[in-house]
């Protein structure tokens, strides 16, 4: 049963290096943090769209588009009150009527939204990451 956890986590390695998929780990330090993968996400939404036909998860979208766009110049790890954390902000996707009560404990808590054109206060819009690179 060990070994094949370890070849599971190899594979997972070599997609990720092929650019197949995205892991996510918690910003766990240590020699924990080695092996410690908290998410597993295809690397671009268009390998959601291709394999996933019809029944892709809008949410799982979302989270896909804003961990490509923002792991090209950023370290983005998973976080304990949004979805995900960069720096020392939490980050919470949503739609456009998604609201602020996951993250209102954060001290630099951000709502990012999809459906919706502009941004106030600390609600950006999905698009804006998309401008990333």
């Amino acid at each position: 049963m060990q070994n094949s956890v370890f070849k599971l986590a190899d594979y997972l390695l070599y997609m990720e290096e092929a650019g197949m998929v995205a892991q996510l780990r918690g910003q766990t330090a240590g020699i924990r943090a080695l092996g410690k993968v908290d998410k597993v996400y295809l690397d671009n939404t268009n390998l959601v769209y291709s394999l996933a036909g019809e029944n892709q998860n809008k949410g799982n979208i979302r989270e896909t588009f804003f961990l490509n766009q923002l792991k090209v110049s950023h370290q983005v790890w998973t976080s304990s009150l949004g979805d995900f954390k960069v720096n020392d902000m939490e980050f919470e996707l949503g739609g456009k009527d998604k609201g602020i009560k996951q993250i209102k404990s954060a001290q630099k808590g951000y709502l990012v939204k999809d459906d919706i054109e502009s941004g106030y206060l600390n609600t950006i819009p999905l698009w804006h990451f998309g401008l990333m690179y």
